[in-house]
């Protein structure tokens, strides 16, 4: 699975879906658009912890990986929506079919790519009018579920969404397999 973050990644949005997934057998690479190290925060602004990069996302193949996770935090996103080649890459893996997981303000990289038009997400609340004026509709929940699209609004969703990964994922896995 392809974990795409850059600096200013909300650490538990990163850090408990990706343990979710290697729990359940996952291997993972962390992608960003700058190699080394993405310092992560916690609440947007407070420090955290720093996670070492294991590709650029512009050396990354979509067919390395059976699923995509999106982490938020503010900043992450923002990041992302500014660099070509994380925005050609999540466009290719949604169109892909293959499992795509976002949570809180995630969904930013997703507009940007234009992969929301007409599907059904949620998000961190300051993010669903750019949702819905990009095309998507919007609802109020913690986990959705659109086609192997898995989006959450916040980290206190975060039971329901790593678990909504975990068999999304393992499904997506399953179905390019058989």
């Amino acid at each position: 699975m392809a974990v795409l973050a850059a600096r200013g990644v909300e650490q538990v949005e990163l850090v408990q879906p990706r343990e979710a997934v290697e729990a359940a057998g996952a291997v993972t690479d962390l992608l960003s658009v700058s190699d080394g190290e993405i310092q992560a925060v916690n609440n947007d602004i407070e420090p955290a912890d720093a996670f070492t990069v294991d590709m650029l996302v512009k050396d990354a193949s979509i067919d390395q990986y059976d699923a995509l996770l999106i982490p938020g935090g503010a900043v992450n996103p923002d990041t992302l929506r500014a660099d070509a080649d994380a925005l050609e890459f999540v466009r290719a893996f949604v169109e892909s079919e293959r499992p795509v997981g976002v949570i809180c303000h995630g969904p930013w990289l997703l507009v940007e790519a234009d992969v929301v038009r007409g599907r059904t997400l949620t998000s961190f609340p300051s993010v669903r009018t750019d949702l819905r004026n990009a095309g998507a509709t919007v609802v109020d929940k913690e986990v959705v579920i659109d086609d192997g699209l898995v989006t959450s609004r916040s980290p206190a969703d975060l039971p329901a969404f790593c678990d909504a990964l975990v068999e999304q994922f393992a499904a997506g896995r399953e179905q390019r397999q058989g």
